[in-house]
């Protein structure tokens, strides 16, 4: 599985750089976490997790202001990086990878596509985000977010 593969890297990097890792996760409900803990030694880098499905969980666990939500939506870069920022504070980490998106099968009121996921990576001070278009059903477009994210981390980490 790919994303085991990239979750082994991602745990030998994080192990090597004495660094830590948290996700804050909403419509991937937390397989981030458990693709990251599926690696023999993950308990050296990954010491808490967030699945904040809810807005008024984001608002209240990662610190995403109403505000943010209200002008971009909660499925939004904005969104995102707020999520990424809060949970390293909050776990203390210097990475944190975020996701927030439309697994499907509907989309948002606002007539943006089922299969729209945003990431956001925060690594030691810097955030940033990607958008992306999955397709498929919504056990695929979260998986595909997952090994997305995975990958966002690891491109951000190998960039130091």
């Amino acid at each position: 599985m790919t994303e085991f593969a990239d979750a082994k890297e991602l745990v030998e990097i994080l192990t090597e750089k004495k660094m830590t890792v948290t996700a804050a996760e909403s419509c991937t409900g937390g397989l981030i976490a458990a693709t990251i803990v599926d690696v023999p030694g993950a308990s050296n880098v990954l010491r808490e997790s967030y699945v904040t499905y809810a807005v008024s969980s984001k608002e209240k666990l990662l610190g995403v202001s109403p505000n943010t939500v209200a002008v971009h939506t909660v499925v939004s870069a904005e969104v995102a990086e707020e999520m990424a920022k809060g949970a390293a504070k909050s776990a203390g980490a210097d990475l944190a990878i975020s996701v927030t998106g439309y697994a499907g099968p509907d989309g948002g009121e606002d007539g943006t596509p089922a299969g729209t996921v945003y990431i956001g990576v925060f690594l030691l001070g810097k955030v940033s985000s990607r958008r992306f278009l999955f397709e498929g059903d919504r056990r695929s477009v979260r998986e595909q977010a997952v090994h997305a994210a995975i990958a966002l981390a690891l491109e951000e980490l190998k960039a130091l």
